[in-house]
């Protein structure tokens, strides 16, 4: 069997090594692989950010695997550069490539919390749980400066509609004045993403999230400010992640955390080129079987589009897996009760609540 080349040049501070074929431009320039020729590309890309006039913010989710109903992405493309994140395809579709451009050409929504105020003064809005964060990272790097996701919150705190953010930053605790106010009425939820709790694989695989400790650190502090907090083992990876399972729950649960779900990797699209040229470079000793063991939870392929099955896999492994979860979710969590969102308390200005 032949196996890729392995190459020393590596862009630290990123996830992606390459930037794929994009299918929907006419012309492409691509940089699957470091030659002589591309000396000037080996240095590690500068961020560019882009300016969107968006004409909508929220997105209703379709899919039913998904867990959410409607989405809001104040940003397009992640800074954050997680390797195997599944957002990368839809980049395609403003022109630029799923690999490198995804984590350093970023767009911005500068007028999303207009939008969605919109939203909510359309009569025909009915309260309902959003998701920030459906897409990518509503608290990656540039939030700091823009602050769009903290407009959005204050958003949704004036109409009282329920939020719920997933995110891998510990950003999100600046806002913890809002957050707190959302959470009196059952209105908000923060999901923290944790895929590992070492930092040799965090470090390459999720190059400019917040470290693990300090992603646990901002759970113990919003769970004493009383938000109720859960965590996202996801993507798991199987061969390479997958036995931490019963540790990230612990820690997790140990510093505040309530409740937990898992997803597993799948590399559809331009994310098996980008995924299997990082794992090679990352961790040749482990590519092989990573990438043997996420075919056999995905019928033999890399990629799986299945509904029911595409998020959590299927065959001997995946089971394996899936009852490792429960087994220590139980064990951690299991004694919590389960969080509801309140869908009551939404009001539009001038509405007044009839009491009886």
């Amino acid at each position: 069997m032949e196996f890729p080349k392995l190459q020393q040049d590596f862009f630290k501070g990123r996830g992606a090594q390459i930037n794929p074929f994009n299918p929907f431009n006419d012309k492409n320039y691509t940089q699957e692989h470091i030659e002589g020729l591309d000396e000037e590309m080996i240095t590690t890309p500068e961020t560019q950010y882009f300016t969107e006039n968006a004409k909508n913010v929220i997105n209703k989710v379709e899919s039913e695997d998904v867990g959410m109903m409607y989405s809001v992405n104040p940003y397009q493309g992640c800074e954050h550069g997680c390797v195997y994140c599944y957002a990368r395809n839809s980049h395609n579709y403003w022109g630029f490539s799923a690999g490198l451009d995804f984590e350093t050409r970023i767009i911005i929504k500068h007028n999303a919390p207009a939008l969605l105020e919109k939203v909510f003064l359309d009569p025909k809005w009915i309260a309902a749980p959003i998701s920030f964060s459906g897409n990518t990272d509503c608290y990656q790097p540039i939030e700091r400066k823009m602050q769009i996701t903290r407009k959005l919150l204050e958003v949704g705190l004036k109409y009282k509609n329920p939020m719920g953010i997933i995110t891998k930053n510990q950003l999100v605790v600046r806002d913890l004045d809002i957050l707190q106010q959302l959470a009196e009425d059952n209105l908000a939820q923060v999901y923290f993403s944790i895929t590992s709790l070492k930092e040799d694989i965090r470090s390459k695989m999720e190059p400019r999230t917040a470290t693990y400790k300090t992603r646990l650190k901002a759970i113990e502090k919003l769970s004493l400010a009383g938000i109720p907090v859960g965590i996202m083992i996801g993507p798991v990876i199987p061969g390479l992640t997958d036995s931490e399972i019963p540790e990230i729950l612990k820690a997790a649960a140990e510093h505040g955390a309530t409740s937990a779900g898992y997803n597993m990797v799948r590399l559809n699209g331009a994310i098996d080129k980008i995924f299997t040229d990082w794992i090679w470079k990352s961790f040749p000793m482990h590519a092989e079987r990573v990438l043997n063991n996420i075919k056999a939870v995905h019928a033999g392929k890399l990629n799986d589009s299945r509904w029911s099955k595409r998020m959590s896999g299927d065959g001997e492994l995946a089971d394996v897996i899936k009852k490792m979860f429960h087994l220590m979710r139980d064990k951690y969590m299991g004694s919590n009760p389960k969080f509801k969102y309140n869908l009551d308390a939404f009001r539009r200005p001038g509405q007044l609540k009839l009491e009886f």
